[in-house]
């Protein structure tokens, strides 16, 4: 099981990882440096999980959920050198019309 301390500790290595201080990454969150270095340290005791998202995806991650016991997702089982995801396979426009399936006017 993921403890809230565990949560902590992988945000502190994604910013690591992605060479930003708390302040660099708060600023491209949109959150104040506080409320990254409170996450980092669980210096409350609890963490808002939209700050997390926001702080994630600036970091150029995703928040995703995986079954217990699992430890990949559905994603993960995709044939990496296919470079598809399932849904442009069925909709081939996809990728080079913007994230649309429906042609460009």
């Amino acid at each position: 099981m993921t403890t809230l301390s565990d949560v902590a500790e992988m945000l502190r290595t994604v910013r690591r990882e992605v060479r930003l201080s708390q302040e660099e990454l708060a600023l491209r969150a949109g959150v104040a440096r506080t409320t990254v270095a409170r996450m980092e340290n669980l210096s409350k005791g609890d963490m808002s999980v939209s700050a997390l998202v926001r702080l994630l995806e600036a970091a150029g991650y995703d928040l995703k959920l995986v079954k217990a016991g699992h430890l990949r997702t559905v994603e993960d089982t995709w044939p990496s050198n296919a470079g598809v995801m399932p849904d442009e396979a069925r909709c081939p426009g996809l990728r080079e019309n913007g994230g649309s399936a429906l042609p460009q006017a």
